[in-house]
């Protein structure tokens, strides 16, 4: 493709983005390329970099095109990030071409805004604290409530790029192996610091048509993740339920350190979710899952109370520890949203409590940031369930800094990982 062709396709992706703001960005990137199967995955690649790389200054770069007196079109947006990353604007105003697969040239409002910006830095003393650190207004306070006087240190970490985290199967191979089966197609991965079957490579590449992957011995899981699933202490001949697994990345996880033995429920209320599951458990080996569709009046967990030695709630969050890899959840979460979900948070650790047997260990989990879904939310159940109590993790799969904590509280500025929460929580055992 041309710069004119990438860039046009750049704003039609963006727009596309932009008129379902209820969906994740990466699902409508998903259906954009394949509709369009024509695009090279170099192309691919360079049209979803500069997508993204719009959505992480998405509130600074809409700033300065209201300071021209624009809207924040999706053609202005990617012409200002463009100028920002040391485009000419003489090039950037030949790229606004006329044509078929062109954006349309530049006109008079347009070009004098975009202009303006030429010289000009990104960042501007003058914006508001929550625009220039990319968050919504109504989220700031919470934020500063969870990092204080790191806020800022914190919040440029998640602006940047996530590497891409592979968890090598130790079912079928050790990590050094699979490194260097990577290494011979190309793959130059380094061992993670805090999970011990985690690979990590620092740019985004396609893994996924790699003997190691295609073979199973690898799956695409951050390195954070890793460690929820380490948190639960799962081992051989256990009774397991990952009571909100969507794709099954945790379930996988929790399997391989049961040995492939004992027994697995992952459960989840989207039947695609759960079916997506089938492929990954197939190519990783894994066969002591067993799969169930939550729906309205199952019977299925209470006719199951008090039979699991591990229940892990992986609860739906705002998801702002997932900020760099979905940008889009910076815009797209709204006060409303975290209300709603912290009360379906409470409800489903209300439900899955009852499945943990006397002594078990129910494991709840969050990819958020904020207080309130997390250190909160266990504090509110703990309060309504006198009979579970934190305790310590002390699973052998964490480092020796996390084995003995009951929380843990992971983030990219302080851990290198995507942000996420875990807090372990025992059953009281029937006194004798």
């Amino acid at each position: 493709m041309t710069p004119t062709a990438r860039l046009a396709a750049s704003i039609d992706l963006l727009a596309a983005m932009k008129a379902a703001p209820r969906k994740p960005a990466d699902a409508i990137a998903n259906n954009f390329f394949r509709e369009r199967r024509y695009v090279g995955g170099g192309d691919r690649r360079a049209i979803s970099s500069l997508v993204w790389d719009v959505m992480r200054g998405w509130r600074r770069l809409t700033w300065w095109i209201e300071q021209g007196g624009l809207k924040a079109t999706p053609r202005m947006l990617v012409g200002a990030r463009l100028l920002f990353d040391a485009t000419p604007m003489t090039n950037l105003a030949a790229m606004y071409a006329e044509g078929r697969f062109a954006a349309g040239a530049l006109i008079g409002r347009e070009q004098a805004c975009l202009s303006a910006l030429v010289g000009k830095t990104l960042d501007d003393p003058a914006m508001p604290r929550a625009v220039r650190l990319e968050v919504p207004d109504w989220l700031l306070p919470r934020l500063e409530e969870t990092f204080g006087e790191n806020l800022e240190e914190e919040l440029h970490a998640l602006s940047t790029p996530a590497p891409l985290d592979l968890r090598v199967n130790i079912l079928r191979a050790t990590r050094a192996e699979v490194r260097t089966a990577l290494s011979r197609e190309g793959f130059h991965a380094e061992e993670t610091s805090l999970s011990p079957w985690g690979l990590r490579l620092e740019e985004r590449l396609p893994i996924m048509g790699s003997v190691p992957f295609k073979d199973g011995r690898v799956e695409i899981q951050d390195e954070g993740s890793q460690l929820v699933a380490a948190m639960t202490g799962a081992g051989p001949n256990m009774r397991v339920l990952d009571y909100c697994a969507g794709a099954g990345g945790k379930t996988l996880a929790m399997a391989m350190m049961m040995e492939n033995r004992g027994h697995v429920v992952a459960c989840d209320v989207s039947e695609p979710r759960l079916e997506g599951a089938v492929k990954r458990l197939r190519r990783a080996g894994v066969h002591n899952v067993e799969r169930h569709l939550l729906s309205a009046g199952d019977k299925w967990a209470k006719r199951r109370a008090g039979s699991f030695d591990r229940v892990l709630v992986d609860a739906p969050c705002s998801g702002t520890g997932t900020w760099r890899r979905n940008p889009d959840a910076r815009v797209r979460t709204t006060q409303i949203d975290l209300e709603e979900l912290l009360e379906k948070q409470a409800a489903i650790l209300d439900t899955a409590s009852a499945l943990v047997r006397p002594g078990g260990r129910l494991i709840y989990a969050t990819c958020s940031l904020l207080k309130a879904e997390n250190t909160d939310q266990v504090n509110q159940f703990l309060a309504r369930h006198p009979d579970f109590r934190l305790v310590a993790a002390e699973s052998d799969a964490l480092p020796a800094s996390l084995r003995h904590e009951s929380m843990i509280s992971l983030t990219p500025a302080r851990h290198g990982t995507d942000g996420f929460f875990a807090a372990v929580m025992e059953r009281a055992a029937p006194e004798a």
